[in-house]
């Protein structure tokens, strides 16, 4: 009989469809019986986090307060795993020059290995596998996905061990740091080991439905659902709640 396990989801946050991502999670999170798993839209339940096997999150622009990222941050370092997903690493400031990823979480981005900074349009692109004998991603050709490219301020990078990546150079219309024309390769997805923790992180699975970017406006005309629909992504997925409960590395 296989022992109990608690683990601790937060969905929670602004201009994604949140309430689809923690659906598709928690369908996953089922398909593993011994799982018993507790629900948040934010981190304040910093003790629950603490006494859970392991943490997912979902999340853009959800700000922990500095308490709760030094929380999170001693959770990873003492034996933690979290796998934080897309704009888990996402705070935005909108100002007149453009979007602006704002320097209040700086606990939390050096606790994930990285803090988005800016993304191109929603378009086509293709994710490459830069550590094809990784258990996390062994078998996983190339694909191409339709989603948000994610162009990050990496932290400790060389501390990180690369899975994923993709390629870009030029623009990031709407941002205020919009000009990425000088790089080029991008992680994806990595691990971050820290302390006797890690956190896997992946920045694809973006969501977005018809009334998720209010109050910037009442009714956004295309539902998204990008990588989501991807059976790439639901297997990057199954092996990050694995790797999670102990399997995949």
């Amino acid at each position: 009989m296989a022992e109990r396990i608690d683990a601790f989801l937060v969905a929670g946050g602004r201009y994604h469809d949140i309430d689809f991502a923690r659906a598709e999670l928690l369908k996953l999170l089922a398909e593993h019986e011994q799982v018993r798993v507790r629900v948040s839209h934010d981190f304040r339940d910093t003790g629950a986090i603490a006494e859970s096997r392991f943490l997912v999150t979902y999340t853009c622009d959800l700000r922990p307060s500095p308490e709760e990222q030094k929380a999170l941050q001693a959770y990873v370092e003492g034996g933690g795993r979290w796998l934080a997903l897309h704009g888990t690493n996402a705070v935005l400031d909108f100002t007149a020059t453009g979007a602006v990823a704002p320097k209040v979480i700086d606990t939390l981005a050096h606790t994930l290995g990285s803090q988005f900074i800016a993304h191109p349009p929603i378009q086509p692109f293709t994710v490459e596998s830069c550590a094809p004998d990784h258990p996390l991603v062994r078998g996983i050709e190339s694909f191409e996905t339709d989603d948000e490219l994610y162009l990050c301020e990496m932290h400790e990078e060389d501390k990180l061990v690369p899975l994923l990546k993709t390629h870009y150079s030029g623009e990031a219309p709407g941002f205020a740091v919009s000009d990425w024309s000088g790089s080029d390769e991008h992680l994806v997805m990595y691990l971050r080991p820290l302390g006797e923790g890690a956190v896997l992180y992946n920045n694809l699975g973006h969501c977005r439905g018809h009334y998720d970017m209010q109050p910037l406006m009442d009714y956004f005309p295309q539902v998204e659902r990008c990588s989501w629909e991807l059976p790439e992504y639901h297997e990057l997925l199954r092996r990050g709640l694995r790797w999670c409960l102990g399997d995949e590395g």
